[in-house]
């Protein structure tokens, strides 16, 4: 499976891109799933309901199973959070697995960096795991001593797809 990340500061789109993303890549025939992570706590479970109270009499595991769906939530309890391929090895095989977060990990990422959301400098510049930049136009890599880093607007979604479709193809 190949992972992409999609990396920026957090108000920058990246969760807008991802949504937009996913339907582009599937007619392009990649099977997709997604990774998210959340620098607060998240529950998935309803206080008081059965699964909740299967988590919170100790169980490590809980699978919730519906006709439609199924979730796995897993208790880390005292252990320390998973590192990303540990995750990754959760999951289905894909063609690609986007990874929101985790932007300083060592994995190929997307950078979206738009100066005028999020006043905060771009990470591509020092991470060399940044493979190509979204952003908005006058974008210029080169100013940053990347110059010949893939640069698209964040507009131009079937620009960036086609970039991963060719980065998914190339990996193979």
């Amino acid at each position: 499976m190949k992972i992409l990340g999609v990396s920026g500061w957090s108000g920058c789109g990246k969760t807008t891109l991802i949504v937009a993303l996913i339907p582009r890549l599937q007619a392009r025939g990649l099977a997709v799933s997604t990774l998210k992570h959340a620098h607060h706590d998240v529950d998935l479970d309803t206080p008081g309901k059965d699964t909740w109270l299967h988590r919170a009499a100790g169980a490590q595991e809980v699978m919730l199973v519906t006709g439609r769906r199924w979730a796995l939530l897993h208790e880390l309890r005292q252990e320390p959070e998973p590192a990303l391929d540990e995750l990754v090895a959760h999951l289905q095989p894909v063609d690609v697995v986007l990874v929101e977060g985790w932007k300083s990990g060592a994995y190929p990422k997307l950078e979206i960096w738009r100066p005028s959301a999020v006043n905060k400098p771009p990470r591509f510049p020092t991470d060399p795991a940044i493979i190509a930049v979204a952003g908005e136009p006058g974008l210029e890599p080169a100013q940053y001593g990347r110059p010949n880093l893939p640069v698209f607007l964040l507009t131009d979604l079937e620009s960036i797809a086609d970039f991963i479709v060719q980065r998914v193809a190339n990996s193979q």
